[in-house]
């Protein structure tokens, strides 16, 4: 039923467009038979908003790999810096929260560790809805601020780095299978928000792949099973995207290319001193509305990295 309904959320938008550009293109003979300027001008408003949705489906061409469908699991690191890199990657956080806001997407925090002073050190979010992974997919990578910090008392100009990781959600099955031999488990008390229940007993989890050295926690929610239970979803999510890694740098080496992401090699930078202006520096796309960026309205800086084949 899922994938019927996946499938359909493709058909069905592409025929209502061939329906459209077909009523359009007759429309379009009967105002030049009659010379209507009026008619004219109505036409031109509906060629414009039917080439916007052609332009928005074509977006779809660009999300056909593997898990492009699926949910997307989204984790903030913040980078050297202290406070300031903190406050760096919860400004980043609340980006991706308010962009899945407005896609109507839901979310859900499954980790979040605060930073000493402000912001955050690290933080994992569930963004759950239709190509969520084949969207965000394009942000992985090092994101670097430049800015007059808050925290300076001289207001001096800083630069901040974070990094963001992007991996779809797995439930484990035959693609990712995981050996309870090579899982050491760990309990502990959350230490966020939560019910007397959570914070009174050690139903936090922290899982360590052994062979790869991947650790993943989840905390927030109500009983040690439910947050082993996610924490395993994020394994296996996090093992897939090591083996597509892995995949990709055999490839990488076959072509003499080097496409390895390492920090400090910022793929964004969001400068809001001594001008405002947010640039990915893989696709060149740029916008100075630094605010609205910051907002979540990252859509046209995602689709410059779909169109040039990011992944």
């Amino acid at each position: 039923m899922a994938q019927l309904a996946r499938l359909r959320e493709t058909v069905v938008p592409y025929g209502d467009l061939r329906s459209r550009i077909d009523d359009l293109a007759v429309l379009a003979e009967l105002v030049t038979e009659s010379g209507d300027e009026s008619e004219e001008s109505g036409l031109e408003r509906d060629l414009q908003a039917a080439a916007a949705e052609v332009e928005k489906f074509e977006m779809r061409t660009f999300l056909g790999g593997p898990h492009d469908d699926s949910n997307a699991i989204v984790e903030v690191n913040s980078g050297a810096g202290g406070t300031e890199s903190c406050d760096w990657a919860q400004m980043l956080l609340r980006m991706y929260l308010r962009w899945a806001e407005t896609r109507g997407y839901a979310t859900e925090i499954l980790s979040e560790v605060e930073g000493e002073v402000a912001g955050i050190k690290n933080a994992t979010v569930l963004i759950k809805g239709p190509y969520a992974y084949g969207y965000l997919k394009v942000e992985r990578g090092v994101h670097r601020l430049v800015r007059i910090s808050p925290f300076d008392s001289n207001a001096r100009r800083h630069t901040s780095f974070a990094s963001v990781d992007i991996v779809p959600e797995i439930v484990e099955g035959p693609e990712i299978e995981i050996s309870p031999d090579e899982l050491r488990v760990d309990t502990y008390r959350s230490s966020g928000a939560g019910g007397q229940h959570v914070n009174k007993t050690d139903s936090a989890v922290r899982i360590t792949h052994i062979p790869t050295g991947i650790v993943v926690s989840c905390q927030n929610e109500r009983s040690q099973h439910q947050n082993r239970e996610v924490a395993m979803r994020i394994l296996a999510s996090k093992l897939w995207e090591m083996r597509r890694q892995e995949e990709e740098a055999k490839l990488a080496d076959l072509r003499g290319e080097q496409r390895k992401i390492e920090w400090g090699n910022q793929i964004r930078s969001y400068v809001f001193q001594p001008y405002q202006m947010v640039k990915d520096h893989r696709t060149e796309a740029e916008t100075s509305d630094v605010n609205a960026v910051m907002n979540g309205e990252i859509d046209a800086l995602i689709e410059s990295g779909l169109r040039a084949g990011i992944r």
